[in-house]
């Protein structure tokens, strides 16, 4: 069998929007394949796999830009969360 995971991460070094990096990563047999980068804007593919479904997934406009808005809805809260608990 195959061993298939996706990974999401907040990169950030304050608490303001423009600083904060959304990136989420595919993986099939611990190899990453595939990330999207909000610092990018885009789909990344790292293997052939990766690479053609990057150009299929890069197509849909609206999907690229709910994954831009993710350092907003997803990040920003969490991010928040750990600096008052610091």
């Amino acid at each position: 069998g195959f061993m298939y995971y996706d990974l999401i991460r907040c990169v950030f070094n304050s608490t303001e929007v423009k600083d904060i990096e959304y990136v989420r990563s595919l993986y099939c047999n611990k190899l990453e394949f595939i990330r999207f980068d909000s610092s990018v804007g885009k789909f990344v593919g790292y293997t052939e796999l990766g690479v053609k479904n990057a150009e299929r997934l890069n197509k849909d406009q609206g999907q690229l830009a709910a994954l831009r808005a993710q350092k907003e809805v997803y990040c920003k809260p969490n991010i928040d969360i750990k600096y008052q608990s610091a």
